[in-house]
């Protein structure tokens, strides 16, 4: 079973405070790419069969500038919401289509695997254009050099 994940066996009737902690490749993420811990902390409603989870994922990227090319460290934070039910609580051809419709998600009673979840809200805040500073200058059209390091010697950037 994923490490990112909720025992909901452990939960009492009503809000609860949950923290996770897991490492990248728990989900599915390339390690090179997150440096630190994937870590959750939520606030979980567990009323008869349903569960409610609302909170944030925090973890650290590794990305490369889109202008400069330097590796830099960000902060990404993402909020995460999970309605979930017990599995055969309900007729199975509802289930499905709520499932497949990613309103809902199914548990067995035991555990609520967040794996996905989490990692497809981090990927989602990670910019399309990623920038080590907003005031980047990039590389020299001309020589290559980082232009953000001064002026290059062949006077084109």
């Amino acid at each position: 079973m994923s490490r990112f994940s909720i025992d909901l066996g452990s939960l009492r009737q009503g809000h609860t405070g949950v923290e996770i902690e897991a490492a990248a490749q728990d989900l599915d993420l390339p390690e090179s790419g997150w440096t630190r811990p994937i870590q959750g902390a939520f606030d979980v409603e567990k009323t008869g069969e349903r569960v409610t989870v609302r909170g944030a994922v925090t973890a650290v990227a590794r990305l490369e500038c889109a202008r400069c090319l330097t590796s830099f460290d960000r902060a990404v934070r993402a909020p995460l919401d999970v309605f979930a039910e017990r599995a055969g609580s309900g007729r199975r051809v509802e289930e499905q289509a709520l499932e497949r419709d990613e309103y809902m998600k199914f548990h067995d009673g035991r555990q609520l695997d967040l794996r996905d979840e989490a990692r497809e809200a981090l990927l989602l805040e990670i910019p399309m254009v990623p920038l080590c500073r907003e005031d980047c200058r990039g590389l020299c059209p001309r020589c290559g050099a980082d232009r953000n390091a001064g002026p290059c010697e062949c006077g084109g950037g």
